[in-house]
């Protein structure tokens, strides 16, 4: 914490609260609204997808809120106890753990509707989407309290010695603990990379099952903007897994110094781990048109319109 301190002023740290802060306030300007699109329609509630997504911007709700309110709570100085950090610890991680199960159930939503679209109602109806669901979120409480119990039992020292509770010191502290420690944190960060690398397998396999049914011809097609959507979704989430698994490597071979890594730390956690969550009701709310149109009824957004004059017949 000393080395903290000493290698990042605090001016700098509060600069990199801005993008936290503006994600928190872009996801609570939209989710709510999409959540309350989907609960309050008869029609779109009995949907397996529209389940799946709310369940998706639940999680990212969570996390981004936890999160934020975390970084404020450090940059304000409000100390937390042991106990109140590990609780806030465990939940951003089910939080985050629910977010990438959401979108692997996502993908084997669409990859079963395109694949066997005859029997897709049969086999995703709305009771067994909503087991899904709860075994998303039992699941990811696993990997979570593991962790917990690890840290609490391996380190000689709490996590939240200085009574600070902040994931980035948590991920720095882990990278520079023990051999065991550092293990453990690549192999669970390993693990949910191979998750994102089985949603871009599906979206791949599906590009081609169903490019010769000429559903992407057009530059404009629908096709292609949806799975743009979830290609930029996937590259930004594997961005911050993948980084943390790189600067772990670069720390057990000392190749990189401590001022370095924990502003490769600080900036991972505070924007790339929380830009995708922030991105994906507005790339989602915003394309399905059962969620636009409450949006931009509640924003008076308008589409554009081109406006037709009356034809009038001249008098001869």
């Amino acid at each position: 914490m000393k080395e903290w301190r000493q290698h990042l002023p605090l001016w700098q740290m509060k600069m990199l609260l801005i993008c936290p802060i503006a994600c928190f306030v872009a996801v609570w300007l939209v989710i709510p609204l999409i959540l309350l699109a989907i609960f309050s329609n008869p029609r779109i509630r009995q949907e397996t997808r529209y389940l799946l997504l709310a369940n998706l911007l639940l999680s990212d709700l969570i996390y981004v809120s936890l999160y934020t309110l975390g970084t404020c709570f450090n940059a304000g100085y409000v100390l937390m106890s042991k106990e109140a950090c590990a609780c806030q610890l465990f939940f951003l991680g089910v939080s985050y753990c629910a977010g990438v199960l959401s979108t692997k159930a996502m993908v084997l939503d669409i990859s079963l509707a395109v694949l066997l679209p005859l029997r897709y109602s049969s086999l995703c109806p709305v009771s067994r989407t909503k087991k899904v669901i709860l075994l998303t979120w039992i699941f990811s409480c696993i990997l979570p309290c593991v962790s917990i119990i690890f840290f609490m039992t391996v380190q000689e020292e709490n996590i939240c010695t200085m009574n600070i509770c902040s994931l980035p010191l948590l991920i720095a502290h882990t990278v520079n603990s023990y051999k065991p420690l550092r293990m453990f944190h690549v192999v669970s960060v390993t693990g949910m990379l191979m998750c994102l690398g089985l949603i871009l397998g599906c979206y791949i396999m599906l590009y081609c099952k169903t490019k010769q049914s000429g559903i992407w011809t057009g530059f404009f097609a629908r096709a292609k903007g949806t799975f743009l959507i979830h290609y930029i979704l996937l590259f930004l989430s594997f961005c911050p897994l993948l980084l943390i698994v790189v600067e772990t490597l670069l720390y057990s071979n000392d190749l990189m110094e401590i001022r370095t890594g924990m502003w490769v730390t600080l900036t991972n956690c505070n924007m790339l781990m929380v830009l995708p969550k922030a991105l994906t009701p507005y790339l989602y709310g915003f394309r399905y048109k059962e969620i636009s149109k409450p949006l931009k009824a509640f924003y008076r957004l308008k589409c554009p319109r081109h406006a037709v004059s009356p034809v009038t017949a001249n008098p001869e």
